[in-house]
Parts: C-alpha cells; sequence; structure tokens
C-alpha cells in the first residue's frame, strides 16, 4: 500500500504521463506531472497534422474516460480516428483541466537529473528508504521536488534517430540539418514551401516514412515536379508494405498498400537496400547522399530537403544516478525485449504486460509507455495505458488488479519471425508459438 506523503513524479504530460496521473487521481494517491513543453501533449502536437491509424476505441485511459465523463466530457466516436491535433483538444487538454489532475501539472519543466535524496548510484544501504529527488529547470531557473515513486513515461519523439547506418549521425548531417526534418513534418501545411517542387528524400521504412511518402504524393498531385525519393535499408521494398487487408487497424493497413501503389505507378523513386554515411553539399546547392548499396559506393544528387523517419530512441542522461537497466540491444525494458525486439518478430502485438515486467533495479522506480519500448517501433497507447494501470494498482497495494493485465491489441497481419521473409499472422503461429503467437492470443482473446 502507498504510505507515502511525498507525490508519485511523473515525467512527461504525453497520453500515458496523464493516464497515469487519472489513475492515481482515481485512487486518490498523490502525484506530479513534469511537462517540459509549454503545455500537455507537447510531442503530440508537433504532429498534430497526422492523422492516427488507430481509432479512439484504443487511444483513451479507461481511468481518464471515467474522470472526463463525470465531469461531463461527451466521449468521441470510438470508430473514428483522430488527428493529432483533435488527440489534444478532445482528450488531453479536457483531461488536464480537470479538477483532480490540474493542480497537479508542472508545464514547461525540462528534467535534469534524478536522484536518491543523499545517495549516489553506488551507495545502496538505506536507498529504499531515501526519497527520490526530481531536478528540473523552468523559465530559467533550477528547482526540485521530492517523490516517493517516479514513473518515466518521458517518451522518444523528441530523441530521433539519426540519418546515419550505424546509428549515429552521417558526416554532415548535423552541418546541414536546416534541410533535414525528423518525424512527420506539416507538408502539406506549414511547411508546403519547403517541399513544393522540390527533390524530397524520405529515409525510413515504419509507419511515419509512408505517412510522409502519403502526404508528398498528395503534394506531388498538386506541384507534379515534386519528385519524391524513399531510401531504405531493407533489401526488399516489399518487406515493408505491412498485412494490407489483413490488418486489424484499417487505416494502418491502408498506409502500405498507399506506398505500394506509389512505388508501382511510378511517382516515388525507391533506393535500396541503401546505407548512408554522409551528406555533402553547401548553403547555396542541393545535397548529395553518399552511401552504399549492397558494397559498392553510392550517390543520391540534387536533394533539395531530407525528411529523416529513421525511429527515435530513449534519453537515459537524466537517469544516470538511478539504478536503472535496459536491454543492451534496443534499449528497452529488459523483460520487454524478447518479445518486441524486430531482430527476433515483429506482429504488431505484444503479450500483456504489467508492473511486474516493469520492474527497475530500482526500487519505486518504473520506465513505462513508449520509452519501455526503447527503440522497437510497435508502440500503442493501448500497451502504455494498460501498464500505467497495472503499476499503480500495485502502488495503491491492489496486488490483484495489478497481475490481472489484459491488453488487446490489434494484429497487423504480417509477422516476420527469426529473419525469415514476412508470413501471415496463421504462419507465424505454428512457425514462432512462443514468439508472436502468445501476443497474439491474448490480444483477441
Amino acid at each position: 500500500m502507498y504510505n507515502s506523503t511525498l507525490p508519485v513524479a511523473i515525467i512527461g504530460g504525453g497520453p500515458v504521463g496523464l493516464a497515469a496521473a487519472a489513475q492515481l487521481a482515481a485512487r486518490s494517491l498523490p502525484f506530479l506531472v513534469l511537462e517540459q513543453g509549454a503545455d500537455v501533449g507537447w510531442s503530440v502536437r508537433s504532429w498534430q497534422h497526422v492523422r492516427m491509424f488507430s481509432p479512439w476505441a484504443y487511444n483513451i485511459d479507461s481511468a481518464a474516460r471515467e474522470l472526463l465523463l463525470a465531469a461531463g466530457w461527451h466521449e468521441p466516436d470510438p470508430e473514428r480516428m483522430p488527428t493529432g491535433a483533435e488527440l489534444v483538444q478532445e482528450y488531453l487538454e479536457p483531461l488536464a483541466e480537470l479538477a483532480s489532475i490540474k493542480p497537479h501539472l508542472l508545464l514547461g519543466c525540462k528534467v535534469t537529473s534524478i536522484h536518491r535524496k543523499h545517495f549516489d548510484k553506488m551507495k545502496t544501504a538505506g536507498r529504499e528508504r531515501a526519497p527520490f529527488v526530481v531536478n528540473y529547470e523552468r523559465e530559467g531557473r533550477t528547482d526540485r521536488i521530492e517523490a516517493a515513486t517516479v514513473l518515466d513515461a518521458a517518451g522518444t519523439w523528441l530523441t530521433p534517430n539519426p540519418i546515419g547506418a550505424s546509428g549515429v549521425p552521417a558526416d554532415g548531417e548535423m552541418r546541414h540539418n536546416d534541410r533535414i526534418a525528423y518525424g512527420i513534418p506539416d507538408i502539406l501545411g506549414k511547411d508546403r514551401e519547403r517541399y513544393a517542387g522540390r527533390n524530397v528524400a524520405v529515409v525510413g521504412s515504419g509507419h511515419s516514412a509512408i505517412q510522409s511518402l502519403g502526404l508528398l504524393h498528395e503534394l506531388k498531385l498538386r506541384v507534379p515536379e515534386t519528385t519524391i525519393h524513399w531510401i531504405l535499408r531493407k533489401s526488399r521494398v516489399s518487406e515493408v508494405f505491412g498485412g494490407g487487408a489483413q490488418d486489424a487497424l484499417p487505416a494502418r493497413g491502408a498506409l502500405g498498400m498507399q506506398a505500394e501503389q506509389f512505388v508501382r505507378n511510378g511517382n516515388v523513386r525507391v533506393h535500396a537496400p541503401v546505407l548512408i554515411h554522409s551528406i555533402a553539399g553547401d548553403e547555396d546547392s542541393a545535397l548529395t547522399l553518399l552511401g552504399t548499396k549492397q558494397g559498392e559506393g553510392y550517390a543520391i544528387d540534387r536533394i533539395d530537403a531530407v525528411i529523416a523517419s529513421t525511429g527515435a530512441r530513449p534519453e537515459f542522461a537524466f537517469l544516470r544516478e538511478l539504478r536503472y537497466s535496459a536491454d543492451s540491444s534496443i534499449e528497452s525494458v529488459p523483460q520487454l525485449a524478447k518479445l518486441i525486439d524486430p531482430n527476433l518478430h515483429s506482429c504488431g502485438t505484444v503479450r500483456p504486460h504489467g508492473e511486474a515486467e516493469l520492474r527497475q533495479p530500482e526500487h519505486s522506480f518504473y520506465i513505462v509507455g513508449s520509452k519501455s519500448y526503447g527503440r522497437a517501433p510497435t508502440f500503442l497507447l493501448a500497451t502504455g495505458y494498460e501498464q500505467v494501470r497495472s503499476v499503480v494498482a500495485a502502488l495503491a497495494g491492489d496486488e490483484a488488479a495489478a497481475r490481472d493485465v489484459r491488453l488487446q491489441l490489434p494484429e497487423t497481419g504480417v509477422c516476420s519471425v527469426s529473419g525469415k521473409l514476412p508470413i501471415t499472422i496463421r504462419q507465424a503461429k505454428v512457425l514462432a508459438s512462443s514468439c508472436c503467437s502468445a501476443g497474439n492470443e491474448s490480444a483477441s482473446s
């Protein structure tokens, strides 16, 4: 049972951080949310122009729903797919305004370090009884709070992977970052002039890359002079098209089918498999992307703008004095690694998991939300909501509820297992009963 007068410190005021706040508020447990942006959902606002492929049914936390309905909130149509802006305006902002949550929000607070009071990382005796000290910067000043528990829901969106094929920035990447956008820029809106009629290269093979390709394709229909290059590390572009009509989220399946059509009709020039090592050019000329293709030198020249959709990674610097643990390859919470490692499988689902799997060597410290997945790309909000529900139940002493984890995620309709080519979920259940099938069976139960 949570027996401290000190709050639970939640790092991050995005969907999962606010879900944790709602779960704590529902159980009358003290908390503070520290969000580095000026408003809640700061990262979501950077992709507010993008429509999500998951409908509202997967995007609202259970405790948050109950609190909002009690305050007279009108729930969105569960079958409708919101944009990032709608997720903020119709859900996160009303949630943040609730009387049970608003007084506990600290906005514009960048957390710089967390440690145990009077303990460095090496000291053990009495460590678990010492409160956490969360140091943060706000309006040019440094301040701190004490907490009994810390939930790190900071996410990964603000720490994107570089373009360089080795996980470090390509030579010249930082020098030319004024012509590189990370994530999904507003191609049809405020960023239109940057891409209309230009030679644009999209680097990456995930859903963010395909979203950007779709926006660029729509721009090309309006401005035919726009040229689209798609640069992938994968040998076969077909590997990224996904499950199509077999995907349980139709909009997600449609992304892959649209990308396949873009390639077939010649509106997207594919470069694969290409590993980028350097970016050359000067302020007055177009860029040249230099790398290798199947062991030979390869160059893509006359590029005016680059969209880097190469995924993201967690930031651990501010956790240095805590005894945290992350998987050595994908930097996820260790017990999740075997479930989500794309080197082993990629099924879009994961077995139910909660407080027990999320425990860290540092007692009362948890990494939740997309950050718990490290560099893995398959996270859905519903996963984070169930994580924090379980963690908060454990904090409240409700062990039965903490253990009763029920995660229902939609299947992608495609799966790859141990380096095999994409196969259907049904085939995956035969080939990998200990891997993908377990996740899918629990998701469909």
